[in-house]
């Protein structure tokens, strides 16, 4: 987000798609930072809930502003709800990162599994010297050589989001940086930081209680983000079915906290009994299954607007379609590159830089999908990524893409 007032977007549309990303960066570095117990990420987090405070209440003035008839203020209040979600999701990136500020302790085992999550953030400062500094990303191909993009940029009191090919990496920028966790290593090498090894699992798995409740919240983290994902997507699609899966998601999302709830209570049980540690370090891992299920339930109230059949207000559709990252819908198509291969194969992640969140198969959805996962015809891919790269997505899937460049509709054409 932009932290100059002269800076600030001054329509609501770019308001909107500035806080959409500005809320899932904020989520994307609350994570990151309980896995590397990064406390200038956890501030980041903190800085970048000031701007959007400030940012909430002024699409709120203008949204009411906006009203000028009656009829107006249905469709106007499905962007506030919109708003109040994405201000909710916020919170919840908070409440996380002050886990690490507050040290309300972790088990090295949840740093382990979140080490096998499909995309993980990163935050690195470019040293004067280093290959990054004083050179456009472009020219780096980041994703290319380590799996990892480039998100935002912190210069100074200054958060860059809108950052292309053209930015230009000073000394002192602070690199945001999301994509493949074995990227890491090699992306602090080039911006000339200390050494960094990936946590190894302990060998003692005598506490179960505590390694499935372990299991189970790393398990909730990436359906609440998956379910964030599939909740804009079908305000933007306007699809029922995207929309009934995601209050399934959410559904299932309130019955593992209540497991993960009881186990962490018999572990802290039997931490009381085999050591003189302290139960209550596990307490954090409470308050990460409660972050993961508020953007749960904030990812079902913007697909109530769907579910209900409210009136949704034009904006939405073109605010949460303009973000950084756009989200597109590609079949596989028979022949193509995607037939009969898995994701991890296709290297999607790094080219054309695209995350799968879902994908549809018949009548139903496997989301966040690992990279073991065999496509075929017929499958349809729910995926986002640089606006830049749909092309090169829909080549993957068998297609050429056509855009009508006024009303944003897309065309795909079989290729051969």
């Amino acid at each position: 987000m932009r932290s100059d007032p002269e800076d600030k977007p001054r329509n609501l549309k770019s308001m909107l798609s500035e806080a959409k990303d500005a809320s899932e960066l904020m989520v994307d570095l609350a994570y990151a930072a309980l896995y590397f117990d990064d406390e200038g990420m956890a501030d980041a987090v903190l800085g970048l809930e000031v701007d959007m405070s400030a940012l909430v209440h002024e699409m709120r003035s203008l949204a009411m502003l906006a009203v000028r008839h009656p009829r107006e203020v249905d469709g106007m209040s499905s962007v506030l709800q919109v708003v109040s979600s994405i201000e909710q999701i916020a919170n919840a990136a908070v409440d996380i990162s002050k886990i690490v500020l507050h040290h309300l302790g972790i088990p090295r085992a949840l740093i382990v599994d979140l080490a096998q999550a499909a995309e993980v953030s990163h935050r690195l400062v470019v040293a004067a010297g280093s290959h990054l500094a004083n050179r456009p990303l472009r020219d780096m191909e980041l994703p290319v050589a380590v799996g990892m993009r480039v998100v935002a940029i912190q210069r100074g009191r200054h958060w860059l989001t809108d950052v292309g090919g053209d930015s230009i990496v000073e000394p002192g920028d602070v690199l945001f940086m999301r994509g493949d966790p074995a990227g890491i290593v090699r992306l602090r090498e080039l911006a000339a930081m200390e050494r960094w090894s990936p946590p190894e699992p302990d060998d003692d798995h005598a506490l179960s209680d505590l390694y499935r409740a372990v299991d189970t919240l790393v398990e909730m983290k990436n359906l609440s983000e998956a379910a964030i994902g599939l909740a804009y997507s079908a305000l933007v699609l306007d699809d029922l079915s995207l929309a009934r899966e995601v209050r399934s998601m959410q559904e299932r999302l309130d019955g593992m906290k209540a497991s993960m709830q009881t186990w962490v209570l018999r572990a802290a049980a039997d931490v009381a009994q085999v050591s003189d540690a302290d139960p209550a370090g596990l307490r954090g891992l409470l308050h990460v299954a409660e972050a993961a299920e508020d953007i749960g339930d904030q990812a079902r109230n913007i697909t109530s607007l769907v579910l209900e059949d409210e009136d949704i207000h034009p904006v939405l559709a073109l605010a949460l379609g303009d973000t950084d990252d756009v989200v597109v819908q590609v079949p596989v198509a028979p022949g193509s590159q995607a037939d009969d291969s898995t994701l991890g194969s296709l290297g999607l992640a790094v080219d054309p830089g695209y995350h799968v969140l879902a994908i549809r198969r018949a009548a139903s959805y496997i989301y966040n999908p690992p990279r073991t996962v065999r496509l075929w015809v017929g499958d349809e891919l729910l995926a986002s990524g640089p606006e830049e790269g749909r092309d090169r997505l829909a080549a993957i899937c068998g297609y050429s893409m056509d855009i009508d460049e006024e009303t944003g509709h897309v065309e795909l054409t079989p290729i051969g």
